[in-house]
C-alpha cells in the first residue's frame, strides 16, 4: 500500500478528524454515491447511526454537525468553517436536508443522526451506518463506514466486511518499517526526505509536491495567526478560556524588553501549539498532522524552525513535512493514529514523533539520527490515554499537545548529540505502542468515560 505526504496532512475543520473530518467525508461520500447510482431523486429520507467512541461524544466531538455537512455536499478540505453553524441552525429549523446541496428531503436532525453510546461494531470504534430510503419506505441503499483516524475512511464492501482499497502505485523505494526505510538511505546515500520525495513523484511533479507542502504550511500560519487574533472562551460547555491571545500579546511585550529570556523560545512553541489547538476545539480549519487532536504539535516545532534556527526557509520546511509524513506512515501502517483504536499515544505520540523526525533532518541530522528522534518522541508517550473531559477536544488535548511540541524539540535535539546508535529501534516502540493500546481498557480510548473525563467531573 502506497502512502503519500498529502495523505498525512490533510486540510479539515475541527475539533477531530475521527469525529469531524471522517464523518464528513463519510456522509459527502454517500450522498455522492446515491447520486452516481441514479437514487438521489428517489431518497425521500436518510437515517444515520453512529457508534462506538462517534456515538459517546458526538456532541462534543461535532460529529453531528459534520455528518450534516457532509450530506449537503461539503468536503473537510475545502468547508467554510463559519457555515457550519448556521447550516446546522437552518437544517434544525426546517426540518429540511438539501443532499449535495441539491435534492431536499425530510430531516430531524436529534431523530435521523442516532447516538450509539454504548454500542460498537466489530471492527472499529468509529463506526457509522447510513441508510436512504424512498417516500415509500423501501430501503434504497445502506453502508457503513469507519472512521479510523487521520480523517482515513474505510466502508464495508457488498459481503460485509471493511473493505480496504489499497493505493497499488509503484514507489520507487517503497517501505512499510522504519528499517526498509534506513535501508534506502544507506542504499542511495540520501535523507529520508528525499527518499520520500522520490516515492512522490509517483503521483506529482517535484514543483507540485513542493507547492503543496508550502500550501499546507501556509494553512498552519494562518491557523496560528487566527489562534492569537482570538480570546474568549471555547465552545461546549467547560467554558475553557482561550490563552494564545493573551500569551501572544504578552510575548510581544516581552520581546520589545531589553533583559532577554533564555526560555523564550520555549514559551514561543507553547504560544504555537496552543493557537492551533484552540482553533480546533473551535471548529477552525486546521491540518491534520495527522490527527486533529495532535495538529498543533508539527505545526509549533515547524514554527520554532522557522523562527529560531538560523538559515530556516521555504526548502527546510519541505524537507521537515517530507521527513515527518515518512515517519507518520510508519505509524499509519504498523500500528494506528487512532484514539479509539490505541489511545492519545497513536495521535500526540505519533505527531511528536514526526515532529521530533522532521525537526532532526532539518538541523542536520543523518538518518539514523533522525530515525533515533522519531524513536525517543513516541517512546515518551507509550501509554497515553485518550480521556478527553466532557468529550471535547479542549482538556487534556490543548496543553498536551504543547507539552508534546517541546518533547518533540527535546527528542530531536537529544539525538542529535549521539551517533544514531540506540537500543530501542522505532519499529519496536511503534510495536510496543500497537500492543499497549491493544491492552488498553476502552474506557481509556476517546470514550469520555475514564481517567479525567470521569474525575473532573466527579470533582
Amino acid at each position: 500500500m502506497s502512502i503519500s505526504v498529502f495523505d498525512m496532512f490533510k486540510v479539515g475543520i475541527g475539533p477531530s478528524s475521527s469525529h469531524t473530518v471522517g464523518p464528513m467525508r463519510a456522509a459527502h461520500s454517500f450522498a455522492y454515491a446515491l447520486e452516481q447510482d441514479g437514487l438521489l431523486g428517489e431518497t425521500s429520507r436518510v437515517h444515520v447511526e453512529l457508534f462506538g467512541s462517534l456515538g459517546a461524544t458526538g456532541h462534543g466531538h461535532g460529529s453531528v454537525k459534520a455528518v450534516v455537512l457532509g450530506l449537503e455536499g461539503e468536503a473537510p478540505e475545502v468547508v467554510d468553517p463559519a457555515v457550519a453553524a448556521p447550516a446546522m441552525e437552518r437544517v434544525r429549523a426546517t426540518r429540511t436536508l438539501r443532499l449535495l446541496g441539491k435534492h431536499p428531503i425530510g430531516f430531524q436532525i436529534d431523530d435521523d443522526v442516532v447516538l450509539h453510546r454504548a454500542k460498537r461494531l466489530d471492527f472499529h470504534s468509529n463506526a457509522m451506518t447510513f441508510e436512504a430510503t424512498a417516500e415509500n419506505g423501501r430501503c434504497l441503499a445502506r453502508r457503513t463506514y469507519y472512521s479510523v483516524g487521520g480523517g482515513f475512511v474505510l466502508d464495508d464492501s457488498e459481503a460485509g466486511s471493511p473493505r480496504i482499497v489499497p493505493d497499488s502505485t509503484p514507489v520507487r523505494h517503497p517501505f512499510t518499517t522504519g528499517d526498509e526505510l534506513l535501508a534506502h538511505t544507506r542504499a542511495t546515500g540520501l535523507p529520508i526526505s528525499s527518499i520520500m520525495m522520490e516515492n512522490e513523484l509517483a503521483w506529482r511533479s517535484e514543483d507540485d509536491v513542493r507547492a503543496g507542502l508550502l500550501h499546507i504550511w501556509s494553512v498552519m500560519q494562518e491557523c496560528v495567526r487566527n489562534g492569537c487574533a482570538h480570546d474568549g472562551v471555547l465552545p461546549g460547555g467547560l467554558k475553557v478560556r482561550r490563552r494564545a491571545a493573551d500569551l501572544h500579546r504578552k510575548l510581544l511585550a516581552a520581546d520589545t524588553e531589553a533583559e532577554t529570556d533564555s526560555l523564550r523560545a520555549m514559551e514561543w512553541v507553547t504560544l504555537y501549539a496552543l493557537a492551533v489547538n484552540e482553533e480546533n476545539a473551535a471548529g477552525g480549519r486546521v491540518v491534520t498532522a495527522p490527527t486533529n487532536g495532535a495538529a498543533g504539535i508539527v505545526p509549533a516545532v515547524l514554527h520554532y524552525y522557522e523562527r529560531f534556527v538560523r538559515g530556516a526557509g521555504p526548502d527546510g520546511i519541505v524537507r521537515f513535512l517530507l521527513t515527518a509524513a515518512a515517519i507518520g506512515v510508519l505509524f499509519k501502517e504498523n500500528a494506528s493514529i487512532s484514539g479509539a483504536e490505541v489511545g492519545c499515544q497513536g495521535e500526540v505520540g505519533s505527531a511528536c514523533s514526526m515532529a521530533a523526525a522532521g525537526l532532526a533532518e532539518v538541523l542536520g541530522g543523518t538518518p539514523e539520527q533522525v530515525e533515533n528522534a522519531a524513536e525517543i518522541g513516541i517512546e515518551h508517550n507509550l501509554g497515553l490515554t485518550c480521556d478527553p473531559v466532557g468529550g471535547l477536544v479542549q482538556i487534556p488535548c490543548i496543553e498536551r499537545n504543547a507539552v508534546a511540541s517541546l518533547k518533540a524539540i527535546t527528542a530531536a535535539r537529544m539525538a542529535l548529540h549521539g551517533d544514531g546508535t540506540h537500543h530501542v529501534s522505532l519499529d519496536k516502540a511503534i510495536k510496543t505502542m500497537r500492543e499497549t493500546g491493544a491492552d488498553m481498557k476502552d474506557k481509556y480510548k476517546e470514550t469520555a468515560r475514564g481517567g479525567l473525563a470521569l474525575n473532573v467531573v466527579e470533582c
